[in-house]
């Protein structure tokens, strides 16, 4: 689709004249929050779930930005509307706004909200991944950087952690990077969840480590205890997700992804994978029907 039109504060406009200052702080210091969204059927999956989110990654840098979940949800509606779309990535952006180019943000803020879009595959029983295959991980020697420096839960601006990590992946081609604590301790992807299976239980890292909260991670675990599976949160180490069963990876766009290879190593999907992965999709599919369009395109 060409000529999408993007959401910018307040207003729609074409994606191609989409700006916000050089003078933003968003632009600056990477000083604003965000939330990646998957829209199926024309409305946004586990809204309340990513509004909440936000609204955490905003108290963790004491961003005050005033603006109600309805308010950003209508800008996210309108957007989609507007380009027509169905099934659709969103990204939805607060930052402090433009302020004096002094790194102390000031009190009152007049927040720069963007919303962007693009066309994403009907997801759902009746939908593909937009995944070609399973991943292959790779552990990489950036470390995750610890909650005391930058709290894991805050989905910021600030991604250059996760860029590093990805950028080591040029050497051997994998889809996404494993990183560790300064414990040696597994942590997360550069950009998903991880999970894979010991013993017939479902493992991943714990919160209490600097993971970030997940909403596919949150509906998988919801999966995992409804299903009566044996859930496992602690800290783990790169030989356990090395000698797993089975393992996967989640986020918002990716969904539900099996893993094929750590560090080189063969792992595989495996019965519980697909499990969860069918029972996931079985819930966006209610989600279309919940909107009566079961037939979106």
């Amino acid at each position: 689709m060409t000529d999408l039109q993007y959401h910018v504060d307040g207003e729609l406009v074409p994606a191609d004249s989409a700006t916000v200052s050089v003078r933003d702080r968003g632009f600056m210091y990477g000083d604003a929050v965000f939330e990646t969204l998957r829209a199926y059927g024309g409305d946004v999956f586990c809204w309340e779930g990513h509004a909440e989110r936000l609204a955490g990654s905003a108290e963790a840098i004491s961003l005050e930005h005033g603006l109600s979940d309805a308010d950003l949800k209508r800008r996210v509606d309108e957007t989609l509307a507007a380009n027509g779309l169905d099934d659709a990535y969103v990204k939805l952006s607060i930052t402090r706004g433009v302020q004096p180019g002094k790194l102390t943000p000031e009190q009152e803020v007049d927040p720069t909200v963007v919303v962007q879009v693009k066309p994403l595959p009907r997801g759902g029983v009746e939908g593909a991944p937009i995944w070609d295959g399973p991943a292959t991980l790779q552990t990489v020697r950036t470390r995750r950087i610890p909650d005391e420096a930058l709290p894991a839960r805050a989905k910021t601006h600030n991604y250059l952690n996760g860029i590093l990590a990805r950028l080591e992946l040029r050497v051997s081609d994998a889809d996404e990077a494993v990183m560790l604590d300064g414990d040696g301790n597994l942590t997360e992807g550069a950009t998903s969840n991880l999970f894979f299976v010991d013993g017939g239980a479902l493992c991943t890292p714990s919160l209490d480590g600097p993971v970030l909260p997940g909403i596919t991670r949150a509906e998988v675990l919801d999966i995992a205890r409804s299903e009566g599976v044996s859930i496992r949160e602690g800290a783990f180490t790169p030989e356990d997700l090395r000698g797993a069963a089975e393992a996967f990876v989640t986020n918002t766009t990716w969904e539900v992804r099996p893993v094929e290879t750590v560090d080189g190593i063969d792992v595989g999907g495996g019965p519980l994978t697909t499990l969860v992965q069918r029972l996931y999709d079985e819930r966006v599919e209610a989600h279309y029907a919940a909107d009566g369009d079961t037939d979106a395109p």
